[in-house]
């Protein structure tokens, strides 16, 4: 179930961090109860279904919504998460993030998950670093599952190479093939 009207009251440059079904959408929160988010065609609230169209679209649009639009029946959470990585000194100033966000409004921009989604967009807003870290855990996942897949083949070769040399036959040569 979906926080109550501001259970977290988020203040004006914060980052508002969604639970959508198989992913998260990230907005820039712009104060009165409005947010700035970068939105691929098929993005609404509670898009589960359609968010693998997300996925091959190239262009979204920079809307600025009133947060409940946005959130739907979802999750949400404030999440500055880089503010710990990156010294709170470099958040760029609330006025400057807020005047770009609303430069950006009705803009179309480019779109790729892995290097310009939603998240990208409003961390670059508030550290000037466009940065996603569902794109590095994603990254980081099936880099751990290639590992331990090219792990469970090079055992396997090794295991066939050292026991499956027992079924060598002669011939009448006198040699093993």
């Amino acid at each position: 179930m979906a926080p109550t009207l501001y259970d977290e009251k988020p203040e004006p440059g914060d980052l508002i961090e969604i639970f959508r079904c198989n992913f998260q959408h990230w907005t820039l929160y712009v104060g009165d109860g409005f947010v700035v988010h970068l939105a691929p065609p098929s993005e609404v609230p509670g898009a589960s279904s359609n968010s693998l169209m997300s996925v091959l679209s190239d262009k979204a649009k920079v809307k600025k919504e009133k947060i409940w639009d946005v959130v739907g029946h979802d999750q949400w959470c404030i999440n500055n998460q880089l503010d710990k990585d990156y010294q709170v000194s470099t958040v760029r100033p609330i006025c400057e993030i807020l005047k770009d966000a609303q430069a950006y409004v009705d803009q179309e921009l480019p779109f790729c998950v892995f290097k310009g989604n939603c998240e990208h967009f409003v961390t670059e807003l508030r550290y000037g670093k466009a940065e996603s870290r569902q794109v590095q855990q994603a990254v980081e996942t099936v880099g751990m599952a290639a590992m331990v897949g090219f792990g469970v083949l090079a055992v396997a070769g090794i295991a066939a190479a050292i026991f499956g040399g027992g079924s060598k036959k002669k011939n009448k040569g006198g040699e093993y093939k």
